[in-house]
């Protein structure tokens, strides 16, 4: 069953077949549910005043959205943000492995020993990269630029300097493919983006083109497209459960905890039907009477607003909404931006995990788009036996229809398959990147491919594959940590707290390897509990030394002899957490 069932409003998606030309997302689709309910402006609710002093009352829904959340477990949480929302930015690396990817020879070669776009450690710079942000648009010198000040067109925040504009090529002078390849990769990177936000420039290539772009959306992905006077929303469908995307604070970068969520659904169930102008108080008070089991921190309510002002579903909210004098503000609500913001409202699920499996069905050519398009790699290992038959049958036409619609490069292994940005804009993360973290965890993957990647020609005997994940000795992540820090600490400048506490940066530079697919935990019941090394990790190691030399580090130490090691899986991922 297809995402467009749970979007907010009806919709048809075209059918077509399965090469990734005519797109097959919509076939045997029903009309969507509609869960959050729609204007009623004759209505007691849709007529009322903004001065008027009656409460809005929740969505059921969204109320019944912010209970699972606030029940479920932080990943369970992350997964049913992104299956409920839609939000996520998509991810990929960004580094083309040299000689270039995607050459059909270098299809049957491994990742754990194909080439590499591993680059020399060195002492790297600690000077800030560029604002992320489809900015260059494939650096294309006609590409219409992208405002990240977040002010409206014309007006920079009060904070900051105006922004030097380029020179902006005339319309007649960009062709039609250029336009709508940065629209489309705009959307895919900001699923919602309006008028008057950080990427207002890039909302009139959006309605100039939203036809073709509504019909490639659905035909590949089976994502709906709406776009209004205001607003362009890309409704993306989720990702099943593990899929490392969780929903952080747009100015902190603090990951919300399933209370946070709770309270972002629940102040959004109040907010698609509340008058334009609501004072904060009120809002609150009305958080708290609709479900008064949902009690939660300030810090955590905090964090909703924040969330929704930065979609500007909320506008002039105040600093600290935590503030007692901070009460007295009135807010401005867009109602139609509220409605927006659900993709997946739980209208026909059962509980968070019945809302999180459906919002990822879908037939198996749309299943594989949808990854490739979102994440940074695609392994076959991980896919069902119908997707991986697919993705065997359209190995080159699949992900080349994808990487032509969105201006990336696609790299095949005998593994799977990743999607490449060479403008490394088309991402939420950087690997590599500048930085104490992303500079320690880049030279943390290079030393562990070096040291546990497999000998060539080792098939995975459960599958019959390429070997696409090994264990990690638990000891090796610590002592190539306490190497690195010895070896790059002071004289790269990392970041005192991260020397000091060791037990911090190995816990963030796994999360970062695990978020960018590099890494993932070793399936429940394993004992001892650990991470497994992917095949696409090798893409940062050097040349593969097919002998080579054990860790002689200072803290590097071996396993104790009767630890039982990390086996391997014997079947796909998808399977195993069936």
């Amino acid at each position: 069953m297809e995402q467009q069932e749970y979007a907010t409003g009806t919709t048809q998606v075209a059918g077509g077949t399965a090469d990734g030309h005519t797109g097959e997302a919509g076939r045997n689709s029903t009309d969507a549910a509609v869960a959050v309910r729609e204007a009623r402006p004759d209505g007691p609710q849709g007529g009322r005043s903004a001065g008027s002093a009656a409460a809005p009352s929740p969505d059921p829904g969204l109320l019944r959205l912010a209970h699972w959340f606030a029940a479920a477990d932080p990943g369970t949480a992350d997964d049913l943000c992104t299956a409920s929302f839609g939000l996520y930015p998509a991810r990929h690396f960004g580094v083309c492995a040299e000689p270039a990817a995607g050459a059909g020879a270098d299809a049957d070669v491994s990742w754990w020993h194909g080439p590499t776009a591993h680059a020399p450690a060195v002492l790297r710079s600690r000077e800030a990269r560029p604002a992320r942000g489809p900015r260059r648009a494939r650096r294309d010198a006609a590409a219409l630029p992208v405002v990240l000040s977040g002010a409206k067109p014309g007006r920079p925040g009060k904070h900051r300097k105006p922004e030097r504009s380029r020179a902006v090529a005339a319309p007649q002078d960009r062709s039609a493919a250029a336009e709508r390849r940065i629209a489309a990769r705009l959307l895919l990177a900001h699923p919602l983006v309006t008028a008057s936000g950080p990427h207002a420039d890039g909302f009139p290539l959006i309605r100039r083109h939203r036809d073709w772009l509504t019909e490639r959306f659905a035909t590949l992905l089976g994502y709906r497209l709406v776009v209004g006077p205001w607003h362009a929303r890309l409704c993306k469908a989720g990702l099943g459960p593990g899929a490392a995307r969780r929903l952080e604070h747009p100015v902190t970068g603090a990951p919300f905890t399933p209370a946070g969520y709770a309270q972002l659904a629940l102040a959004l169930a109040l907010l698609v039907d509340a008058p334009e102008r609501l004072p904060l108080d009120r809002l609150l008070a009305a958080m708290h009477e609709a479900a008064p089991a949902l009690a939660a921190a300030p810090a955590d309510r905090a964090m909703a607003l924040a969330a929704l002002a930065d979609w500007q579903v909320l506008t002039d909210l105040p600093a600290d909404p935590a503030d007692p004098r901070a009460r007295t503000a009135v807010l401005t609500v867009d109602r139609e931006l509220a409605r927006a913001v659900p993709a997946g409202p739980p209208a026909l699920a059962d509980d968070a995990a019945d809302l999180i499996r459906r919002a990822a069905e879908a037939e198996p050519a749309t299943a594989v788009r949808r990854l490739l398009a979102e994440t940074p790699a695609v392994l076959a290992a991980d896919l069902s036996e119908k997707q991986r038959a697919w993705l065997h049958r359209h190995r080159h036409t699949g992900p080349a229809a994808l990487a032509d619609f969105l201006g990336l490069e696609a790299e095949l292994r005998a593994e799977g398959v990743a999607l490449l940005d060479p403008a490394d804009e088309l991402t939420d993360l950087a690997l590599p990147g500048a930085g104490t973290l992303a500079q320690a965890t880049l030279l943390l993957v290079e030393r562990l491919v070096e040291e546990v990647r497999p000998l060539p020609g080792e098939p995975d005997a459960g599958l019959d594959l390429p070997i696409p994940e090994v264990p990690i000795p638990d000891a090796l992540i610590d002592g190539v940590l306490g190497d690195l820090a010895d070896e790059y600490g002071l004289p790269a400048g990392w970041r005192r707290d991260y020397l000091a506490d060791r037990t911090a940066l190995r816990r963030d530079a796994l999360d970062l390897l695990h978020r960018m697919g590099l890494i993932t935990p070793a399936p429940r019941g394993t004992r001892p509990p650990g991470w497994l090394l992917r095949a696409p990790a090798a893409r940062y190691a050097p040349a593969a030394d097919l002998l080579p030399a054990p860790g002689s580090g200072r803290h590097s130490r071996p396993d104790a002899p009767d630890a039982p090691a990390i086996p391997a899986p014997t079947a796909p991922r998808a399977e195993q957490r069936a």
